[in-house]
């Protein structure tokens, strides 16, 4: 199957390169060089990381700038920043000391930043995502910078929490990715620390979609915390109370998406992101049909899942409905992957939705969900309560089940053990096994462990990064189900359309839109998704997949804005550094 990159879309050819400068304030740089120089005006524009260079200033505006004596003599290209910085981050012994170098830049010199991450996404998104910002998260208080990166409002601001919004510098907001730091990663609750989270996914929105980050805000809902360690920690930057719960909670989280919808219009794109199981589904069915808005845990991830299964007919030979489906866990992620699998499976055949979820069964903390647990189960697994005998381990149910796929969602490390996996192995001549938990750490097993207990035959593919290995002679290039190759370019067609609503059928179309970016060469070495390396041009195909769907359905703020290209209008849109 050929790539369906560069066929008919243009993908390859470079949007207009703006000016940070342009981008921001027009007017910035030409009236502090018409103004008398001063001993600030140089400061500060230095201390602006919108429009500072750093050493990439001119001779010419180091004068009229007043910069002269506050830089050392070189002026660098951008290009050279960028290899400097990288060399650096190279050199920085651990992984967590390379996270805060990168976030310093961000917080110096915003082109430079988004230029490094786009030129070293490989190498780079580890860095700002998954699995550094896991152990960021873990230890944000004692790293905390005093640079605002976004808005921290707390339980205890209700009631202005419409006017506290107005004190964010840009008024032009259009994605906010926002948590309340109960369910991060699979670390759980890390209160206001949570905050890594939405700063390093709208970073990705950034590097990896184009969103123009002016246009984007991350925030923090703290609404305390239970976690001991958080509370004992004399530099915690959170609220020290315990989380709040019930109505109280529940109107602190209203108030701030009306306000949002307020303060940035209806068709502002809000992004829930780490929410617990206690809450996120709830919030989500609330919200969804009054707010342009999604949850990354529940739709996005349940979007790259299906991308993966999608492109694994290729290697497999099944088509969807043929498989039967087996997730370890079934919280937000694993719930939020089966129902688009159940709603895929309708689209892509006769089956109705009852019919498509029966090919579907989840393992809990309990043993197996089915009838039999029908009176004790948390609501949002109760469609996937079969009429099938309860067994109360993962083994007994890939006994019992013969599943074609097994897809890890449970933060259990190592719960895919050699036995279930040969076991897999036998039962077909190509298993699925996707072990999406993240971080690393608390995958459910290795991408080397699954290639070597099924001598290759698996289809395999991680939440976190896995390194390339040779079995037999032959190279296996593990998958990674990043989230990152789908809600950044969600969110550009959204905004690129003026989306007033995101629905499963928008995560449905983005995961078919991925699919068809997995070039030959890829499914040769067993991966499942593009390269990292492309996700510029995979993400542009995510986002007018997702505009177009927006307009079919007629979602969008003026359906006589149509354009007579998807791709070119969010071509058009994507930011691209430089000075």
């Amino acid at each position: 199957m050929a790539s369906f990159i560069g066929q008919n879309t243009q993908i390859g050819l470079a949007s207009p390169v703006k000016r940070v400068d342009e981008c921001i304030d027009p007017s910035t740089f030409e009236s502090l060089a018409n103004k008398p120089v001063s001993a600030t005006s140089g400061f500060s524009v230095m201390k602006n990381p919108r429009v500072n260079k750093g050493l990439s200033f001119s001779e010419e505006e180091r004068v009229k700038l007043g910069l002269k004596g506050l830089l050392p003599p070189a002026v660098m290209t951008l290009d050279q920043q960028v290899e400097r910085a990288i060399q650096r981050i190279r050199a920085l012994p651990t992984m967590l000391e390379k996270y805060v170098y990168t976030q310093t830049l961000q917080d110096t010199n915003e082109t430079l930043y988004y230029a490094l991450l786009l030129k070293h996404t490989y190498e780079t998104m580890p860095l700002v995502y998954t699995p550094v910002v896991g152990q960021a998260c873990i230890e944000f208080s004692d790293i905390y910078r005093q640079n605002p990166r976004g808005l921290y409002l707390s339980i205890n601001d209700r009631g202005n929490i419409r006017k506290y919004l107005d004190n964010w510098p840009v008024k032009d907001v259009r994605a906010i990715v926002f948590t309340d730091g109960e369910r991060i990663l699979g670390l759980g609750d890390q209160g206001c620390d949570g905050m890594g989270i939405p700063v390093g996914k709208l970073a990705l929105y950034t590097a990896c979609a184009g969103v123009h980050p002016d246009y984007c805000l991350p925030v923090t809902l703290d609404a305390g915390t239970n976690n001991q360690t958080k509370l004992n920690n004399p530099n915690y930057i959170g609220l020290k109370q315990p989380r709040v719960r019930g109505e109280e909670y529940f109107s602190f989280v209203d108030e701030f998406m009306a306000a949002a919808q307020d303060a940035y219009g209806e068709n502002v794109m809000l992004q829930f992101e780490d929410f617990g199981n206690t809450t996120a589904f709830q919030l989500l069915h609330s919200w969804q049909d009054r707010a342009c808005t999604f949850n990354d845990d529940i739709q996005g991830t349940s979007s790259v899942a299906l991308s993966g299964i999608l492109s694994s007919k290729r290697i497999t030979g099944r088509p969807l409905e043929d498989n039967v489906f087996l997730f370890l866990g079934a919280g937000e992620a694993g719930v939020g992957i089966a129902e688009l699998i159940a709603y895929a499976i309708t689209k892509d055949s006769s089956l109705d939705i009852e019919s498509a979820r029966k090919k579907i069964y989840m393992v809990d903390s309990q043993g197996l969900v089915c009838k039999a647990r029908l009176d004790k189960l948390q609501h949002h697994k109760v469609n996937f309560a079969h009429d099938v005998e309860f067994v109360d381990t993962l083994e007994a149910a890939v006994d019992l089940l013969k599943p074609t796929a097994l897809i890890g969602v449970s933060t259990i490390p190592q719960a895919f053990n050699e036995s279930i996996i040969r076991k897999m192995a036998e039962m077909n001549e190509h298993p699925i096994i996707f072990a999406l938990s993240n971080p690393t750490s608390k995958a459910e097993c290795t991408a080397e462990q699954a290639y070597t207990w099924t001598d290759g035959k698996v289809v395999f593919a991680s939440g976190s990064p896995f390194e390339p290995l040779v079995l037999n002679g032959k190279r296996y290039e593990p998958g990674q189900g990043n989230n990152a190759y789908i809600f950044p370019g969600v969110g550009l067609g959204v905004v690129a359309a003026k989306a007033t609503r995101i629905t499963d059928d928008d995560m449905y179309v983005a995961a078919k839109a991925l699919a068809e970016t997995v070039d030959d060469s890829r499914i040769e070495v067993g991966c499942v998704y593009p390269h990292l390396n492309n996700i510029r041009e995979v993400s542009a195909v995510v986002a007018a997949a997702v505009a177009e769907n927006a307009y079919n359905r007629g979602t969008v703020a003026n359906l006589n804005d149509r354009p007579d290209s998807f791709i070119t209008l969010v071509k058009s849109l994507q930011y691209q550094p430089g000075y």
